[in-house]
């Protein structure tokens, strides 16, 4: 006499949610484990030997390592990881800043760089013209404020 078991795994729905959840953990310790390297490769307070421990401890035991890291080092990541993105931030503000104050050509120069465009057939003289006109009203567009009610002419 033979009595079949079924086992919670044998249906096809909890099949599913226990490979999801498996592979959402796999997903969340590789994550984790990137940044674990990362913030190890980032510290500037550890030197080239305590980098090399942490990575080897890390790559031979990489359970441990990891965990070991956390408990280790770990209330300094955030604070590393906050470090860079300010820096990060301050860069890409003093580049902004740089950008937005480099020196706009004069308007003669401007005009003489139109004026070759034009000559070399780049530009119609309509777009020349636009242009110049552009330039000679500093880069300020026309005020167009009030619509044209009336056909050209009338």
């Amino acid at each position: 006499m033979t009595t079949q078991v079924y086992l919670a795994y044998d249906y096809p729905l909890l099949s599913v949610f226990w490979t999801m959840l498996g592979l959402a953990l796999w997903i969340l310790w590789f994550f984790l484990l990137f940044r674990v390297v990362f913030d190890i490769f980032r510290d500037d307070d550890l030197g080239g030997w305590g980098k090399a421990g942490w990575m080897a401890l890390v790559v031979l035991v990489p359970f441990l390592g990891v965990f070991v890291y956390l408990i280790a080092r770990g209330k300094g990541m955030g604070s590393r990881e906050r470090a860079h993105a300010r820096a990060r931030q301050e860069e890409f503000d003093a580049y902004i800043g740089e950008v937005a104050r480099a020196p706009r050509p004069s308007g003669t120069e401007e005009l003489a760089r139109l004026a070759d465009m034009r000559a070399r057939g780049d530009i119609t003289d309509e777009e020349f013209r636009r242009a110049k006109a552009l330039v000679l009203t500093d880069y300020a567009p026309e005020d167009r404020t009030t619509p044209a009610t009336h056909p050209p002419g009338g």
